[in-house]
């Protein structure tokens, strides 16, 4: 299926570019809908638009601004997961979920990496579309930070299964023998988790929290 897409190195040839920018176009114009469909106007408005490019644009230049980088894929970035979640956090999981899958095209832009359909499915598409799930709790007291916490379990739940199906081979040899096991678990959360405390602490402080209150107001206007 992958084939004309994809060359011998696992990387993308210009066909799977051309397809994987075409398919995140579409899935960012699908995301603009859905946030049309849920406000309280029942539909789209420019505000809406520029805000959603806006997160997602700001998502994709975070991701380069790496604190260090996994040797088998995954980074500590500076908060890029968070631009994701606001977008959940504003508009709902709708939203939220084709805005990720959005996000998810654009990273298999940026890294590509093929071993099969499913891999590419773990490690780009739903991964990233599981950040969505953070508009479930945007109603709620703190509901910013609740489901930037679940959006980070959610999306390492995905490369951990992609990590059990696809990456076990390339696991080091100095890991405990003990714990091979879990060793996707451990991978795949070290850099998420890490990235996710960094990220708690920033909108945790009273300014930042104060100022993106004040930005999702204006984004719901």
């Amino acid at each position: 299926m992958f084939k004309f897409m994809v060359n011998t190195e696992g990387g993308l040839t210009t066909a799977g570019y051309a397809v994987s920018i075409i398919a995140g176009i579409i899935l960012f114009l699908l995301a603009i809908y859905f946030a049309g469909k849920n406000s309280d106007r029942k539909k789209m408005t420019t505000r809406q638009l520029v805000f959603c490019a806006v997160a997602i644009a700001l998502a994709f230049v975070t991701s380069y601004l790496k604190l260090f980088k996994l040797p088998w894929g995954g980074s500590v970035t500076l908060c890029s997961m968070l631009f994701i979640v606001l977008i959940a956090n504003w508009y709902g999981v709708g939203t939220g979920i084709m805005a990720g899958l959005a996000y998810g095209i654009l990273q298999f832009i940026q890294e590509p990496y093929v071993l099969s359909f499913f891999q590419v499915c773990c490690d780009y598409i739903l991964a990233f579309a599981a950040l969505g799930v953070a508009g479930f709790f945007a109603k709620q007291s703190h509901g910013l930070l609740k489901g930037y916490i679940v959006a980070v379990i959610a999306r390492g739940a995905f490369h951990a299964l992609g990590g059990y199906l696809y990456w076990m081979s390339y696991m080091p040899e100095n890991f405990p023998k003990s714990l091979t096991a879990v060793y996707p678990i451990v991978y795949n959360y070290s850099y998420l988790l890490a990235e996710g405390i960094i990220t708690v602490i920033i909108i945790s402080i009273p300014a930042v929290a104060k100022a993106l209150t004040q930005v999702k107001r204006a984004a719901l206007q």
